[in-house]
């Protein structure tokens, strides 16, 4: 599969909850966000951007990775809705993005029909508006 088919892998908000959580079903969408964290340089990005937004080469520095490396990881990772991708302003004028983990806690469940769900629980509630919504079949 590959991840140009998927806008966003939070695309599937079926059903977002009070507490801070987002049900993903459809296959696809699941399959994205599991291969966004199966890598463990993707794993120590959303680590390290747990807590504070980090520009590019702060998570190069932070996880001890070469910037290009970073860079791909970083467009997986916001494609997928795991990271939000802002802007820093800075007062010399030359402003530069900065990464932040949205997603918390990744949880796979199995029905007993075999349908996979996927719950994303958001560890800041503001996160959950925040992430993008699909906006029609793959392309």
């Amino acid at each position: 599969m590959s991840q140009s088919g998927t806008t966003a892998a939070f695309a599937d908000r079926s059903s977002p909850s009070t507490d801070a959580t987002t049900v993903v079903s459809t296959e696809d969408t699941i399959q994205s966000l599991l291969n966004a964290v199966h890598t463990p340089d993707c794993r120590a990005i959303l680590a390290a951007t747990g807590d504070d937004a980090l520009s590019a080469s702060e998570i190069a520095e932070e996880c001890d990775l070469p910037p290009s490396s970073v860079y791909r990881k970083l467009g997986l990772l916001t494609e997928t809705g795991l990271l939000e991708e802002r802007t820093r302003v800075r007062s010399s004028g030359h402003h530069t993005s900065e990464y932040v983990r949205v997603g918390g806690d990744l949880v796979v469940s199995i029905a007993r029909d075999g349908a996979i769900e996927l719950t994303v629980r958001h560890p800041r509630p503001e996160h959950r508006s925040s992430i993008a919504t699909e906006t029609g079949p793959s392309r």
